[in-house]
């Protein structure tokens, strides 16, 4: 690379960090800009992956304070996210790169829906609780977990836009704030990015600067995404999800 790449590769790093620590989708800006310095497309990815750890982790660190109380919630979703990442991981290698084309663009559009309905449909299911007597199950129940595990199936693929549809179905089957269930979103983004890139370490080939210059981006932008998403109203957050997953869906139209 030259100097000036690498300068692009750290920035876009930063960015990454930073939004994916907010709402997700920062594959968006560095997967672009790995390919611009003349990665293969397989190789982007993967480094792309080993490189977004620190942030993801930093992002989770930023968010410690939603964190409490939520220890068994995360423990259970997170065993599904490391399936799924995995799986996603292996997939990348074994299918070929235009698999999950067609069917990205409708999976975000179908997150972006929930997220814009989830207030309604969160009050609507509240009734339903209600006039049956039944609380609230505190861990989203079987539908959450599998739900997680597919999204994060597609996490270990290609990343871009997990975070949102992550955001989508928690929003629509956890009784809680924006703001902790992000904090949930970043500890389940670790852990997809962390099993992803160590099957990737053993079996794939990756490009060592991008991956260090990409590692120490996104950790700072992992700490300014954590202090500015958190003073971020819900509404301001979710209106924010969908401007971010509106561009994610026509740059991938794009593509």
């Amino acid at each position: 690379m030259t100097i000036w790449e690498m300068l692009a590769v750290f920035t876009a790093g930063i960015s990454a960090g930073t939004i994916n620590t907010i709402v997700g989708s920062g594959t968006l800006i560095t997967f672009p800009v790995l390919l611009a310095t003349g990665l293969p497309p397989v190789t982007a990815t993967v480094s792309n992956a080993l490189g977004l750890i620190p942030g993801s982790v930093s992002g989770a660190i930023g968010y410690r304070a939603e964190l409490a109380g939520q220890g068994r919630r995360v423990l259970k979703l997170a065993v599904g996210a490391l399936i799924g990442g995995l799986t996603g991981a292996t997939l990348l290698l074994a299918l070929p790169s235009t698999a999950f084309e067609t069917i990205v663009p409708i999976l975000v559009t179908l997150a972006l829906v929930l997220v814009i309905l989830q207030p309604r449909i969160s009050r609507a299911v509240q009734r339903r609780r209600e006039s049956s007597g039944r609380s609230a199950r505190t861990d989203g129940g079987p539908l959450l977990f599998v739900g997680l595990m597919l999204a994060s199936v597609y996490g270990g693929y290609f990343t871009a836009a997990q975070g949102i549809i992550y955001l989508s179905l928690m929003g629509m089957l956890l009784d809680d704030t924006m703001q902790r269930l992000n904090a949930v979103k970043n500890v389940l983004a670790a852990v997809v990015n962390s099993v992803a890139a160590l099957f990737f370490l053993f079996v794939a080939d990756f490009d060592w600067t991008a991956v260090v210059l990409i590692a120490v981006g996104s950790a700072l932008g992992g700490q300014i995404g954590a202090k500015v998403g958190r003073r971020l109203s819900p509404t301001v957050l979710r209106v924010l999800i969908v401007a971010v997953g509106t561009v994610a869906i026509v740059q991938l139209l794009l593509r």
